[in-house]
């Protein structure tokens, strides 16, 4: 598995979120992990932006499920795993039916507990801290 590498301060979060939208034709769903306030979230925002998305970006932490919906009809949805317990409560809620929808793509912050359904199609991207204003991006590509 060959792992990519991104550094970028923090006014460039635009070029990683380029990179990634390069990616979208390889995946059907993208993973975010990192500590908590390292630009998950942000990446995010910026990335959707990049996909024509201009409506009021937040993290669904309570909702767990966002939808966005843009000009061409591809649809995103950017999941917030934080405070789900279980990967029972994962399928019971039918999230799992949003995995690997045709012109969609999930956008997963926190996937940890449903790893064991993202078997293709996935870019795991690991966020780090590399300095006060600067952010690490690591991805990997499963096809």
């Amino acid at each position: 598995m060959n792992i990519h590498e991104i550094t970028y301060t923090l006014d460039k979060v635009d070029e990683a979120a380029r990179e990634l939208r390069r990616l979208m034709p390889l995946a059907a769903v993208f993973t975010f992990v990192g500590p908590l306030g390292v630009g998950k979230t942000t990446l995010i925002g910026t990335l959707l932006r990049e996909c024509g998305i201009d409506a009021d970006i937040q993290s669904p932490t309570f909702t767990y499920l966002n939808t966005y919906v843009n000009a061409k009809g591809e649809t995103f949805y950017h999941f917030d795993l934080y405070r789900l317990k279980s990967r029972a409560d994962f399928t019971a809620a039918g999230f799992d039916e949003y995995l690997y929808e045709p012109a969609s793509w999930a956008l997963i912050e926190w996937p940890e507990i449903i790893m064991p359904l993202l078997k293709k199609r996935v870019i795991n991207c690991v966020l780090e801290y590399a300095g006060e204003d600067r952010r690490k991006l690591r991805y990997s590509i499963v096809k």
